[in-house]
């Protein structure tokens, strides 16, 4: 039995889809057990934060799949195919809200403290605070690319994949981001927030750093 759930482990994700679609339960849980936890986390990040409504998301998106696993489409890669629906889901979300306020994902700061551009100190707590405030300005597709490039750490081409547009068009996404955040966040020397960093500091579409 530990032999069989260690091959399970070591299948990839679109050999687990085949046999989930041929009604293999222990499949479901080995892809389950694979996503779970970054999945919640994102919900978590796009959907305000909640992370009861994220947990109810996570719970529904993996339903969707155990219902109806003939609805992955077997020639993209799981994964992308995974964050297009779960991205989807959040969008509803917005529309049944009626608003266009999303997530509120915190920018990981390497240090406790930041350094406002006059000098003062400024805590951890309060920089997030203002970077909230000025992701829900966002619109909903640049958070949520930001979000999987910065939190979830997909590469630029599987975010490409998610939302169906060029590589070059997330890139461009990214960099506006990243712009108007350092432009908003003037009280703030964001040399040191990590902000204009980030980019350059996530894994390339080969692997690297």
């Amino acid at each position: 039995m530990g032999l069989f759930r260690t091959d399970l482990r070591d299948l990839s994700d679109e050999r687990l889809m085949e046999r989930i679609v041929a009604g293999d339960e222990r499949a479901f849980g080995a892809l389950y057990d694979r996503y779970q936890r970054k999945l919640l986390a994102y919900f978590s990040r796009m959907l305000w934060n909640d992370r009861e409504r994220a947990q109810d998301f996570l719970q529904e998106l993996f339903t969707k799949i155990a219902q109806r696993p003939g609805s992955y489409d077997p020639a993209r890669p799981f994964s992308t195919w995974l964050y297009s629906v779960a991205n989807n889901m959040c969008k509803n979300e917005y529309r049944r809200e009626e608003t266009r306020k999303a997530a509120v994902p915190y920018l990981r700061a390497g240090q406790d403290h930041v350094d406002a551009v006059h000098g003062d100190g400024v805590d951890r707590e309060r920089f997030r605070e203002r970077l909230d405030e000025e992701l829900e300005r966002l619109e909903p597709d640049h958070r949520a690319t930001f979000v999987m490039r910065y939190h979830q750490d997909m590469a630029i081409k599987e975010i490409a994949q998610v939302f169906g547009i060029s590589e070059g068009t997330v890139k461009s996404r990214l960099f506006y981001t990243v712009k108007k955040l350092a432009g908003r966040l003037g009280e703030f020397d964001t040399r040191n927030m990590g902000v204009t960093a980030a980019p350059a500091q996530r894994r390339n579409d080969d692997g690297t750093a």
